[in-house]
């Protein structure tokens, strides 16, 4: 297990997510804990294109680029945040679970996992 992987499984259990990964810009898996069935290339791919959509639409209005992006639906919320300039963390988290629960616990990861990724 690779030591991004390792962070990856740490935050998945501090957050009690239910699905953490580390993708690369261009939508690469990197480090993933997905449920079982679900697809890392077309979950990391259709996130890729989220933030990227969202960087679009921003720079389109004149606004600096966004470093997070919130979905939010009835039973999931959808954290995908800016890791270092070439990637992204992508948490899924229960709908109950307040972001401002799990600010610190994100900022610390997505410090390190910039280190490691360079």
């Amino acid at each position: 297990m690779t030591v991004l992987q390792e962070m990856v499984h740490a935050l998945r259990a501090v957050t009690k997510a239910e699905a953490v990964a580390i993708i690369n810009r261009d939508g690469a898996v990197v480090a993933t804990e997905l449920p079982n069935g679900v697809s890392q290339e077309t979950f990391s791919i259709m996130c890729a294109a989220i933030l990227g959509a969202g960087m679009t639409a921003a720079t389109e209005l004149r606004h600096a680029a966004p470093h997070r992006i919130l979905l939010e639906s009835e039973d999931a919320t959808f954290l995908i945040q800016e890791v270092g300039r070439r990637a992204m963390l992508v948490l899924v988290v229960p709908p109950e679970r307040r972001l401002s629960e799990l600010d610190a616990a994100v900022e610390r990861f997505t410090q390190a996992a910039a280190k490691d990724l360079g």
